[in-house]
């Protein structure tokens, strides 16, 4: 058996070379949970976490396509099929230059915990490409979308594995590939979510994420007394998250000040209202525009290849990707009287960064548990298809709440240590318990 942190760490990074955001992933766990594991020992005994770091199958593949003058290009494509200890593979898809085995199993060992969270009967996993969407035609897109389901169909299914969209896979993504996956097996099944209304999706499955960050950050402040009315908040990002969690800051009264994307960020003092909310949604969603031209229309402040972490907040919601919060971004939050930052995107936050929120007394958020709102609203997306009906907005907003409530809970349960909360160390415990569990009553599989 290990007998530290250190010592498992170096036969993971051994057997991982050169994957160090999944090295972080798996450290951020271990450290938090070793002392749970210490006092619980038969874990370690039956060698779960040696079991648990090790995805079930990896999949990869190329994906030839055609561009638009006729050219035939060559992408990678992936899948990682983490764990299905509690249930089918579910995460998303993404389309990224930056994209590669390491990143995916990163993200693939979050959604083990983020879906166990949930409460949901969801296994983790996570796929996608190296394939660029920006700047590419619909047709484009389509062809490298049927490409690439193309050989991914054979690995995924409807009790197998459920995959759904992420950074560079929307909507349009997402019925490219299951209209070819419904082509090759002849079936209509709930085997992407994330679909369009028409045609098997969810209502709320767009908001989820944005609404669930907000409402596990809405939980936290309760637990100390404060709520969001009248407190100003920085966002990161412009996307689909980022777009959502604005859109319910307003509602519950809060002030969005920044949002930001690859070229900078806007620092809006007046607040982001609904009519700036529909421009940004416009520019970004249809226009495929960049953040600076809101800057141009509503005359504020834009700052050119910058974050938005200078700004002066009492919220911090990170949006984009992994870690974009340094060690000295955080300081400088926290010394502008930060109180609460809440993770929308998958780490975004650096460790050096986690430990300065931690020490100052911060209330932390980790996005296991804080962004679970969208991978919670497309296992409901999978319960629908299930039953072959449809649930109303608010029944779906309905539980995307109680959700949220329960994963806080989870976290207050694991976490507490006199009147603070370690939210970090709450999702980590509460997460690994019920998978790891499961695994035990699995046998050695």
């Amino acid at each position: 058996m290990y007998t530290s942190v250190d010592q498992f760490m170096e036969t993971v990074i051994n057997k991982n070379p050169a994957e160090e955001e999944f090295h972080q992933a798996v450290k951020e766990v271990v450290e938090s949970i070793w002392d749970y594991l210490e006092d619980n020992p038969h874990y370690l005994h039956h060698k779960i976490l040696d079991r648990i770091v090790e995805p079930e199958r990896v999949i990869m593949f190329r994906v030839p396509w055609r561009d638009d003058q006729g050219n035939v290009n060559v992408n990678r494509g992936f899948r990682v099929e983490f764990n299905s200890a509690i249930g089918p593979y579910k995460g998303g898809l993404r389309f990224h230059p930056s994209v590669d085995l390491g990143i995916l199993k990163f993200l693939g060992f979050e959604q083990i915990f983020k879906n166990s969270l949930t409460t949901l009967p969801m296994g983790g996993g996570k796929g996608g490409s190296d394939f660029d969407p920006k700047g590419k035609s619909d047709n484009e897109i389509m062809s490298f979308c049927q490409s690439f389901m193309s050989e991914l169909f054979r690995h995924i299914g409807p009790n197998t594995d459920v995959p759904a969209g992420d950074i560079g896979v929307g909507g349009r993504e997402i019925g490219f590939m299951f209209g070819q996956y419904k082509r090759l097996c002849n079936e209509f099944a709930g085997v992407l979510t994330g679909k369009g209304l028409n045609w098997g999706g969810s209502l709320i499955r767009p908001e989820a994420t944005g609404y669930g960050a907000v409402y596990f950050a809405k939980e936290m402040l309760n637990e100390n007394g404060d709520n969001f009315k009248g407190k100003t908040v920085a966002i990161s990002g412009s996307g689909n998250v980022a777009q959502f969690a604005t859109e319910k800051v307003i509602q519950l009264g809060g002030k969005v000040v920044t949002l930001s994307d690859s070229t900078g960020t806007i620092y809006d003092a007046d607040g982001i209202d609904g009519e700036k909310l529909q421009f940004i949604m416009d520019l970004k969603n249809k226009k495929r525009g960049r953040i600076k031209e809101y800057a141009d229309k509503y005359g504020c402040e834009y700052w050119s290849d910058k974050r938005p972490w200078g700004a002066k907040c009492d919220v911090a919601i990170p949006c984009a990707t992994q870690n974009e919060i340094n060690g000295d971004e955080a300081k400088h939050l926290v010394k502008n009287g930060c109180l609460c930052v809440v993770e929308g995107a998958n780490m975004p936050t650096e460790p050096e960064a986690v430990e300065v929120f931690l020490e100052k007394g911060v209330l932390f958020g980790p996005g296991k548990a804080a962004n679970a709102g969208g991978v919670a609203v497309s296992g409901l997306e999978m319960s629908q298809n299930s039953m072959r009906l449809n649930w109303s907005r608010e029944e779906v907003d309905e539980k995307l709440k109680d959700i949220m409530k329960n994963i806080h809970s989870q976290c207050v349960k694991y976490g507490k240590s006199g009147d603070s909360v370690n939210y970090v160390k709450g999702a980590n415990i509460a997460g690994f318990i019920k998978v790891a569990d499961s695994m035990l009553d699995q046998g050695v599989v």
